[in-house]
């Protein structure tokens, strides 16, 4: 039902972003786009870059009088570090980066100079995203549904939380992480994570870590288990692996899991005294057999520490032939924090996606008494016949 495009280098006049298949009526401003571009900028161990953008989408087409039209939106927005390269000489970038695209891009498309690869390749594309899962999410609050995001791990610095959350267990872990720099809702935590990124900043280093993106409010019934590229677990999974230097996500708490019996990961079904289905636990991360239960969506990613470093790392200077060390070109040093806001983006994104699947509609108001109408937990609105029957099926 979505589909988005992203064009622009990370030093050209600026990026745009087109999403199609946004339904008409929805309430849409640059204020709405606004607030998701800050928060990315932000962050503790953040680079130099980010002190220059102040990056804020102009809206292009597809929104008219304040709502959307039901065409193609189309945003942009500008770098303002454009400036400083426009009238430059560029010195040749020869040397790739272990852990980069400079490489992999020159084997695929054949270039003569390694700054192609890292122009297109560069985090920067995901302010255009970030204006894109702006968007979605301001589709997905018309329904109630929220979605925010928290840091769990920076440098192996851990923060311990619930392992079982409720909703206002997770909105309150949303408002803690908004009042920290480093996305902890743990002040203690923040803390020795600011150490540890000061260490590594001294040490010409970078870090990684773990974030964690939370959906709330989301009705059971989205996605499908009945062809595997529909199963919603998947889309997430690949969705989280499109942010930049992520390199593994799982669905609640799945790589703990690996290691337990199935007695102490599935989440025993019970009925209340009204006929609704509850959960006493979410081990599922809210989706089973692809499809949302009507539980909280937890999806959590790793980020590798970003391949631009300080310290030279060994490697080969294609022009010569001969060993040389990396060049160093301005980047973060730890970047989980602003990682976990383009996470809630994506995501943003292939849930928007799922409601519309679900829903179908041209307008907000062709889907909103439709959600309204969806099949909940409740054993009324899962009538069983409660009878033999036999599959049908003609044999040779």
């Amino acid at each position: 039902m979505l589909r988005y495009l992203t064009a622009g280098e990370s030093h050209g006049p600026e990026l745009t972003a087109i999403l199609e298949g946004m339904p008409a009526g929805l309430p849409l401003t640059e204020e709405d786009i606004a607030l998701d571009l800050a928060r990315r900028q932000t962050g503790y161990g953040r680079g130099g870059r980010m002190s220059i953008e102040q990056d804020r989408a102009r809206i292009t087409g597809g929104v008219m009088n304040g709502l959307t039209t039901g065409g193609p939106i189309s945003m942009i927005v500008a770098n303002r570090d454009w400036k400083n390269w426009a009238e430059k000489d560029i010195d040749p970038f020869t040397v790739p980066r272990p852990g980069h695209a400079d490489l992999t891009g020159a084997i695929k498309y054949g270039y003569r100079d390694l700054r192609l690869s890292l122009e297109r390749a560069s985090a920067r594309e995901t302010a255009a995203r970030g204006a894109i899962g702006a968007v979605c999410r301001k589709l997905l609050a018309e329904f109630g549904i929220r979605i925010g995001s928290y840091v769990t791990m920076i440098g192996g610095v851990s923060v311990a939380l619930d392992p079982n959350p409720d909703e206002a267990n997770y909105l309150t872990l949303f408002t803690a992480a908004e009042d920290s720099d480093v996305r902890c809702p743990d002040p203690a935590a923040s803390e020795a994570m600011h150490a540890r990124i000061r260490e590594v900043i001294q040490a010409k280093d970078t870090l990684g870590g773990i974030f964690e993106v939370v959906a709330l409010g989301l009705p059971p019934g989205l996605g499908s288990y009945v062809h595997a590229d529909r199963r919603l677990d998947a889309r997430l999974l690949g969705a989280m692996g499109m942010v930049p230097a992520v390199k593994g996500a799982e669905i609640g708490a799945a790589f703990d899991q690996a290691t337990m019996q199935g007695t102490q990961v599935h989440d025993p079904i019970t009925v209340d005294g009204e006929g609704n289905l509850t959960r006493a636990s979410n081990r599922a991360g809210g989706l089973e057999g692809g499809i949302t239960t009507g539980e909280p969506v937890v999806v959590r990613a790793a980020m590798k520490p970003i391949s631009t470093t300080l310290t030279p790392i060994p490697s080969v200077d294609l022009a010569t032939g001969k060993p040389a060390d990396t060049v160093y070109e301005r980047s973060d040093f730890c970047a989980v924090p602003r990682a976990a806001v383009v996470g809630e983006g994506v995501v943003a994104y292939v849930l928007a996606d799922a409601l519309l699947e679900k829903l179908g509609g041209d307008s907000i108001s062709e889907m909103q008494p439709r959600f309204e109408s969806l099949r909940r937990s409740r054993l009324d609105d899962l009538p069983m016949d409660d009878q033999p029957w036999r599959f049908g099926f003609q044999g040779e």
